[in-house]
């Protein structure tokens, strides 16, 4: 038996922020990151809402990117001051990523951040709130999903949270919230949500119901994403919808191994913090050739690149074509093809590439990888990305 879990509602069009008045209940606490949708006035017009639906309302303000454990806490502690029936998380990955996990301490201050790590093993949720999540990036697609990044940085770890509770209840996919979005951004979370899709589409838990979100995603980021980044506001408007879209498939057929590795190098190095979008579109055209050398997966690449009209008369040739699409991409949204083109030390890379394998292959996102992999060769796999040589084993 397979499960697939979706918000209740999802609002989608322009001006469904205003959606936030219809929501019932007393108080309602409004978690935001670093200041975006302030200055943009989103901020005030989502407390305007509420406030017109009848809810008192407290902010939590400041979370940061990539967000802490320390951060969670102390957004627990305010909610369990205030006592909101609802949490409404607005902005980008990481005030929503964090407001879930603030949400399992507000309900249960004795829980602990080691056993929410276990994958679904969060306790039941909805005792005292229900929650509403608002992006205003097109990539993570946490709004829909079951996921929630949360890093240690006192041990350089970013721990994916999984479980079917954190699934909002409430979307609200508003594309007035992302229209202002600077282009570098534009193209990490786009090709974060590309990521999101093709994994969810070769991995072992795909299915009939996340499939065919799967590709429709593909194909609107192939279609959409560049005019996005170049600033087409209705090309924009449609990555906002792709994202979710992929956020669907992903949350209930889960990831893969790029994953797994942008997890545990996103703060691992101190020559630069990589962007976990950016992360995503290196390491991807990489995984593809490693999985590729299983056959269910090189069958899975194989339809994704002819489904997508790429060229190519036999299964290889058309996996070369999806890997060479994802390679043009890059180059168009100027992200760098290797970790050494990125500016990773070399002396750096090469001290902890084996401890940040050893915690790539424990990563949650692993088990889901259509091929298996060891330390060992998720090193030499991360040797090829940090160099760009060939991925033949």
């Amino acid at each position: 038996m397979s499960r697939f879990t979706l918000p209740r509602d999802i609002y989608h069009g322009k001006g469904c922020l205003s959606e936030l008045k219809n929501l019932k209940g007393k108080k309602a606490i409004l978690v935001v990151g670093g200041g975006s949708m302030k200055r943009q006035g989103f901020l005030d017009k989502a407390v305007g809402y509420l406030k017109e639906g009848g809810m008192e309302v407290s902010l939590f303000e400041g979370v940061e990117p990539d967000p802490s454990v320390e951060t969670v806490m102390k957004g627990a502690q305010a909610m369990r001051d205030f006592e909101p029936d609802w949490i409404v998380a607005m902005g980008g990955g990481s005030p929503i990523d964090a407001a879930k996990a603030m949400w399992a301490f507000y309900e249960y201050p004795d829980t602990t951040f080691e056993d929410l790590c276990v994958p679904f093993n969060f306790p039941e949720l909805r005792q005292k709130a229900k929650f509403a999540a608002i992006p205003s990036t097109s990539g993570t697609a946490t709004e829909v999903t079951a996921f929630s990044v949360i890093t240690d940085y006192a041990a350089g770890i970013k721990y994916p949270l999984a479980d079917f509770n954190i699934t909002p209840d409430v979307a609200i996919v508003d594309p007035e919230l992302v229209e202002a979005l600077p282009p570098k951004q534009v193209a990490y979370t786009g090709m974060d949500a590309l990521t999101h899709a093709i994994e969810a589409y070769v991995s072992t838990l795909h299915c009939s119901f996340t499939d065919p979100l799967a590709l429709q995603a593909i194909e609107m980021v192939f279609d959409y994403l560049p005019a996005s980044y170049n600033g087409n506001m209705t090309a924009r408007e449609e990555m906002h919808y792709a994202q979710c879209l992929a956020g669907m498939a992903f949350s209930n057929a889960l990831l893969g191994i790029v994953h797994s590795m942008a997890h545990k190098t996103g703060a691992a190095f101190s020559t630069g913090h990589i962007t976990h979008g950016c992360a995503n579109a290196m390491y991807l055209p990489f995984v593809i050739k490693y999985n590729a050398k299983e056959p269910s997966a090189a069958s899975r690449y194989a339809e994704i690149a002819r489904r997508m009209g790429l060229p190519g008369a036999s299964e290889q040739a058309l996996i070369n074509s999806l890997c060479e699409k994802i390679d043009d991409f890059n180059v168009k949204l100027n992200i760098p093809r290797t970790l050494k083109d990125f500016g990773i030390d070399e002396t750096e890379f090469k001290e902890k590439i084996s401890k940040i394998s050893e915690l790539a292959v424990s990563d949650a996102c692993t088990g889901s990888n259509p091929r298996t992999i060891e330390p060992d060769v998720m090193e030499k796999l991360f040797t090829c990305i940090y160099y760009g040589t060939e991925v033949d084993f």
